[in-house]
């Protein structure tokens, strides 16, 4: 599944349409669950730091879920991710994405990477 996005709408449109694939492949209600927490934090960190348009693919592997998201501009996120003051308002996204995935990397050509674990 690959969308291009450039807007919150069309975050949410391409959210809906990959957790219906997903529940379609039988992937546990839990795994799609983390799969959109994911999807959206990655997205939104592009959509705010990347250069205004996210790429995103997500692809089933064996028994792991990729999700690739890149923007625009050469936007590399931190290797080790923190959680923010409770008393912030921003900050927590990356670390939920790291407590969520199996790992996270970073390339020039696809961006982030994270892999889930497939139920």
């Amino acid at each position: 599944m690959y969308f291009e996005i450039g807007d919150h709408a069309a975050l949410q449109s391409a959210l809906d349409r990959m957790c219906a694939r997903l529940s379609e492949e039988n992937i546990s209600e839990g795994v799609v669950f983390d799969s959109k927490l994911v999807a959206n934090e990655l997205v939104i960190n592009v959509l705010r730091h990347g250069g205004g348009r996210a790429f995103f693919r997500a692809e089933k592997r064996g028994n792991e879920l990729l999700l690739c998201v890149r923007g625009e501009n050469a936007f590399c996120p931190p290797a080790v991710s923190r959680c923010s003051s409770v008393s912030d308002e921003c900050g927590r996204g990356l670390f939920l994405v790291d407590a969520v995935c199996l790992r996270r990397e970073y390339s020039e050509e696809n961006g982030i990477t994270v892999y889930l674990k497939l139920e």
